[in-house]
């Protein structure tokens, strides 16, 4: 469309379609008996156009898709995005299990040391106080005003 340089407003029309008519045997008698073509060659079709027109030419047959392979009911990135999941949830259970057996562990070693601690704290206090009160038994020396208990010297 060319413009119109006019002041008038564009007329807006409806889309007409028109739809190509096969031509159809005008005559209602049988038709005269055709050779038959080799299979390589297609069949001619003519077709009536709206305005009049006859086009005449070969059908085509359209090339038809390959059948498409049977789709499983899962796809199966689903499948994988699932078996990672449950990798990771078995994975983070044991790491989970590790961590508790690690402090459980831990745990339990500062208990020894502590126990070892007060234990051998302990035996050294008695080695110390028992030492300095109460010592019995032995042979006692009186040297000038000296005291030897043990080969110790006491004032």
């Amino acid at each position: 469309m060319h413009p119109d340089h006019s002041n008038h407003p564009p007329v807006l029309r409806a889309a007409e379609v028109h739809q190509p008519i096969p031509l159809i045997p005008a005559a209602p008698y049988a038709a005269p008996l055709v050779p038959v073509q080799p299979a390589a060659v297609p069949a001619v079709a003519s077709v009536i156009l709206p305005d009049g027109r006859v086009v005449t030419g070969y059908a085509i047959e359209h090339a038809q898709p390959a059948p498409l392979a049977a789709k499983p009911a899962v796809s199966r990135a689903a499948v994988n995005v699932a078996l990672g999941g449950v990798g990771f949830l078995a994975v983070c259970g044991g790491l989970l299990m590790l961590t508790t057996f690690i402090a459980a562990l831990t745990a339990l070693i500062a208990q020894l040391i502590t126990l070892a601690a007060v234990l051998f704290g302990g035996w050294i206090a008695v080695q110390v106080f028992s030492a300095r009160h109460g010592a019995s038994g032995g042979n006692t020396f009186h040297i000038r005003k000296a005291t030897f208990k043990r080969n110790r010297f006491h004032c």
